[in-house]
């Protein structure tokens, strides 16, 4: 029956230091293969025992003394790899001699069981209390669940480890200490994937924050770059073809004239097209009025525009997100829609800003197909806090509703 148990606990802490392999395989944090390598060094103390208590050959005694020993170094070793990052040197290798010279000289030398044991079971509750010290510090730093899982499981299992030498002398009470190793094994095993998924949450968190700076950066940087390609054209080459218009119309060439009065024509469409100077120069609203306009005179499509209370002053980031939501939902709906209205309606107060783009069209089947437009739609949105909601049905039109907070570019 003993035998039985101890062999069932050796299973179970194998089991554990595979987690920590395959922890150590995923993510190669060299913590989690120092673990591994102790579980897998508790499980051989485990084996070493049962030998012993089978055959009574003092061999397997010093062979479980001296993995105890190992075991207790290791789990120190991961302990310090977790909490400060230590680096590995080969002087630490003399700690491992120095574990295995103990276990020869007193099971050899000294020939005292109760010294053995209760030096190795002194090390090995040290230790063990030492990796849940550290786990309260990760603890106390913010990390809840799995930290807490494992500062207990590691306190409990190093108090757990003083009572072989004190209620458990010379392998009795075998049953009740598989029991309790075998609940803090399946414990440290919860609690380690708890603290791994934090983690990678965290890990997560922080790349999507990273990712949402630089796309803010990068649109900003897109809109410093229109600003600057629209003023060139409307100063630098819209000037020029104006004063060649002008010098034509004199010489009464006025068939040439009127091809660079199409060019002129063309080049400041481009240059509102890329930052409408009306935004710069009147505002957000007189500059989408001029936007829906444009876009009724040109794809004859009833697009009408409803501002709620005035707005009032807007971050220059918001203004240039709002201009150009509705400029690529514009778009969209003339390219896909089929629609013979769209209706626009723009409101704020001082936390938020509330837009709502609605057409009459052919609407989507299921979810909308993710394109290039809508993701921008949503990049930029997103990018300053806000949230997107697309809505429609087959028939039924297209709605893009979006709500932004008026902080978000903070």
């Amino acid at each position: 029956m003993e035998l039985s148990a101890l062999g069932f606990e050796a299973l179970i802490t194998w089991l554990l230091a595979l987690v920590y392999w395959t922890l150590w395989y995923q993510q190669r944090r060299s913590y989690f293969a120092t673990w591994a390598a102790a579980w897998a060094a508790f499980g051989l103390r485990l084996g070493f025992i049962s030998a012993f208590v089978l055959t009574r050959r003092e061999v397997w005694l010093f062979a479980h003394q001296a993995a105890t020993g190992l075991t207790a170094l290791l789990l120190l070793w991961a302990a310090l790899q977790f909490s400060v990052g230590a680096v590995w040197h080969r002087r630490y290798l003399a700690l491992g001699g120095a574990a295995i010279a103990w276990a020869w000289l007193a099971i050899y030398v000294i020939r005292d069981m109760r010294a053995a044991g209760v030096s190795a079971a002194l090390l090995l509750a040290g230790v063990t209390l030492w990796t849940g010290l550290v786990f309260w510090r990760r603890r106390a730093r913010g990390d809840s669940t799995g930290a807490t899982i494992l500062a207990w499981t590691f306190t409990l299992w190093g108090l757990h480890h003083l009572d072989y030498p004190l209620l458990r002398p010379l392998g009795s009470g075998v049953l009740y200490g598989v029991f309790a190793d075998v609940l803090l094994i399946v414990a440290a095993t919860v609690g380690t994937q708890f603290l791994v998924l934090g983690d990678g949450r965290r890990a997560l968190e922080a790349r999507s924050r990273q990712l949402e700076q630089l796309t803010r950066l990068l649109l900003r940087a897109q809109e410093d770059e229109r600003r600057r390609i629209a003023r060139e054209l409307h100063d630098e080459a819209g000037q020029v073809l104006t004063a060649v218009k002008i010098e034509l119309d004199l010489e009464g060439n006025t068939e040439a004239g009127r091809m660079v009065g199409r060019a002129l024509a063309q080049v400041r469409d481009v240059s509102n097209l890329l930052r409408p100077s009306v935004l710069d120069d009147l505002g957000l609203v007189p500059a989408l009025r001029g936007l829906v306009d444009d876009f009724s005179r040109g794809t004859r499509v009833d697009a009408t525009l409803t501002v709620g209370d005035p707005l009032g002053p807007l971050p220059d980031d918001l203004e240039v997100v709002i201009y150009r939501v509705i400029q690529e939902a514009l778009t969209n709906v003339a390219r896909h829609a089929a629609a013979r209205r769209v209706q626009i309606r723009l409101e704020a107060d001082r936390e938020r800003v509330r837009l709502a783009i609605e057409d009459d069209g052919r609407g989507v089947s299921g979810e909308p197909v993710p394109h290039l437009g809508l993701l921008g739609i949503r990049e930029r949105i997103t990018t300053l806090g806000g949230r997107l909601q697309l809505g429609g049905g087959p028939g039924r039109g297209f709605r893009i509703e979006a709500v932004i907070p008026t902080g978000g570019n903070a």
